[in-house]
């Protein structure tokens, strides 16, 4: 597949094309015939619980590790026949930074920047270009081991952006960050994508997929066991909820035990009167529109009526069996040291 080839459903062409990909480490299959599209200029969120083969997808589409059977094509190289023109366009940031801690955030960008073929010139000038979008001009003479987590964390994202890669691997980039830099992380992923950079982005965070993906392939045991957009995936599980909020919040009860005595609510209808609303579980498109029926006979003004599919942590859950992990809301970060 070439990156000209077009996705009918996406209008957008292919970037990443991944078919039937298997990887063992002895007995263990790490991967058990993966199949995923990534198309040009979106991102997508690879879910999955620890072990599931998130990482190893990563490295296989990034010439770390050969896998041992299908194919795998990005920016329109093969990726196990064409490994050194395809380093050339591709980008990684691992799950902990990955710099140089003896040497200055300029000189790491620098380095990379030679080694990818870039002159003296270039390399210095998109070093330096890198250090002030991501915000490290200030630091950029400094060991990098006087950086903090999150200083090291966006340095390593300059990194793999200084060969200007048409498709970034992202895996897991936020583990162990703060809310603050996570945010600054997320805002520097948007940047890349408006930039036209294909993203490939594993985590664990439902937080993090919704927030920056565009459509979802969930990981188990080595196989794709779901796929799409995070709407389409909540529909596939169900679980909707019908939120009724009257104008006057004097018709709760009364609408909610109306809902009752008809047998239409079900024993799960929550009143929540601090918000001033009736929460229904609807099992049915039937129910759903006998619902609003009864509502309209009742004769109460509506303020507000809306149907809410589930979570994309409770999406997980159903198809996983796991919970979701949990961003941090708080982690250490490696001290700042004036040099």
């Amino acid at each position: 597949m070439t990156r000209n080839d077009k996705n009918p459903e996406s209008g957008r062409p292919v970037a990443v094309s991944v078919r039937g990909l298997v990887k063992h480490f002895g007995e263990t299959r790490a991967l058990d015939g993966v199949d995923l599209d990534v198309h040009e200029g979106t991102v997508l969120g690879v879910l999955g619980p620890n072990g599931a083969g998130k990482t190893t997808l990563v490295r296989c589409l990034s010439t770390l590790i050969t896998p041992d059977a299908g194919r795998a094509v990005v920016a329109g190289y093969d990726v196990v026949r064409q490994p050194r023109q395809l380093r050339r366009v591709i980008g990684l940031t691992g799950q902990y930074a990955s710099v140089d801690e003896k040497i200055s955030g300029r000189e790491n960008l620098y380095l990379i920047g030679r080694l990818l073929d870039l002159s003296r010139k270039e390399a210095r000038s998109r070093a330096d270009a890198l250090l002030e979008r991501f915000s490290l001009t200030e630091a950029a003479n400094r060991p990098a081991r006087t950086y903090s987590g999150g200083m090291r964390r966006r340095l390593d994202l300059a990194a793999s952006m200084i060969g200007r890669p048409h498709v970034l691997y992202l895996d897991e980039p936020t583990t162990g960050l703060d809310p603050r830099t996570r945010n600054e992380v997320w805002a520097e992923v948007r940047a890349m994508v408006r930039d036209g950079v294909t993203v490939l982005l594993t985590t664990q965070y439902m937080e993090e997929a919704e927030q920056l993906a565009s459509e979802l392939t969930v990981i188990d045991r080595g196989k794709v066991i779901a796929s799409g957009g995070i709407d389409q995936l909540k529909a596939k599980v169900g679980g909707r909820t019908l939120r009724i909020r009257p104008a006057d919040p004097a018709f709760l009860r009364p609408l909610a035990l109306a809902l009752e005595e008809q047998r239409l609510a079900g024993p799960a209808a929550v009143v929540r009167t601090e918000s001033g609303e009736v929460l229904v579980p609807i099992v049915s498109d039937d129910q759903l529109t006998a619902v609003v029926g009864a509502v309209a006979a009742r004769g109460v003004t509506i303020g507000s009526i809306a149907v809410e599919l589930p979570s994309l942590d409770e999406v997980f859950l159903s198809l996983t069996g796991q919970k979701a992990s949990v961003a941090p809301q708080s982690a250490p970060e490696f001290e700042e040291v004036a040099v």
